[in-house]
């Protein structure tokens, strides 16, 4: 009986997680320069350069044996500088610490030692499955080329499957696979590939809010569900693997002061 309900959790799991996927492949050839056009949108979906970005960030971190944690924190990005700022606000024993880029690099503050030290998009973020780069735009189309690309079913989704193979040596994963709705080109999920082709996490996106703002439409994720396919354990018959779920909210597309993203207020981030 026990065997049977934790497979029942896992299936559930894996139902979200796939958001009901199921592939089929369309007789119609691909049109090459809809599907090139279809990746310069999902990418420029994905950045906000005429405004400021801000929004709420909870981050649920599951270890298969171990429980959950939760970590909160606000997120301010400005898209046009590349230049973003991340502050925890909770639990307490974390509330303080902070991410920033600036001037092309990445700092994180521990208000414990009052102490930046470098940091990469790709490291961990707060030891979960989700990377800083996760929050930030996504350079497919700069920074990928496209080794094939299929139109396939999603669910009930029409999309468009891509092998992405790295142009460019500063990426965090050489090979993708991503799905992109044709009709927004929104990603809804993506594969992260090793050279050696090994399958290395999965990100899902369910749904998406539409925020519009000062005459313009935005297309942000509820969640993103991200599972680390190295890191798992045992647990009965099955191995389980790590997962992080990510919900967005309190999103805003408005200019915020300059001084958010520096170094001092991130120094001053504990005492908010």
């Amino acid at each position: 009986m026990e065997n049977k309900i934790v497979l029942k959790k896992r299936n559930i799991f894996t139902c979200l997680l796939f958001a009901c996927v199921c592939f089929g492949l369309f007789a119609a050839d691909v049109d090459m320069d809809d599907a090139k056009k279809v990746l310069k949108l999902v990418e420029s979906n994905t950045a906000f350069y005429e405004t400021d970005f801000s929004g709420e960030y909870t981050i649920v971190q599951d270890k298969p044996g171990e429980g959950k944690s939760i970590t909160e924190a606000k997120l301010f990005r400005r898209d046009k500088t590349l230049q973003w700022t991340i502050l925890i606000t909770g639990p307490a024993s974390e509330k303080g610490k902070g991410y920033l880029q600036a001037d092309g690099n990445i700092w994180f503050y521990d208000p414990t030692d009052h102490r930046f030290t470098y940091s990469k998009a790709k490291d961990k973020f707060q030891n979960t499955n989700a990377k800083t780069s996760d929050f930030t735009p996504q350079f497919y189309d700069r920074d990928y080329s496209i080794e094939s690309v299929t139109s396939v079913k999603l669910g009930k989704l029409d999309c468009y499957l891509y092998d992405l193979k790295a142009k460019v040596n500063d990426v965090d994963y050489p090979e993708l696979k991503i799905w992109v709705s044709k009709n927004d080109g929104l990603l809804r999920m993506k594969e992260d590939y090793s050279l050696s082709g090994q399958k290395l996490r999965t990100t899902a996106i369910p749904s998406y809010q539409v925020i519009n703002q000062s005459g313009k439409t935005y297309s942000i994720p509820v969640k993103m569900l991200i599972q680390d396919n190295l890191r798992g354990r045992k647990i009965g018959d099955t191995v389980q693997y790590e997962k992080t779920q990510v919900t967005i909210a309190n999103v805003k597309f408005e200019k915020v002061e300059d001084t958010v993203y520096t170094k001092p207020y991130l120094e001053m981030g504990a005492a908010r």
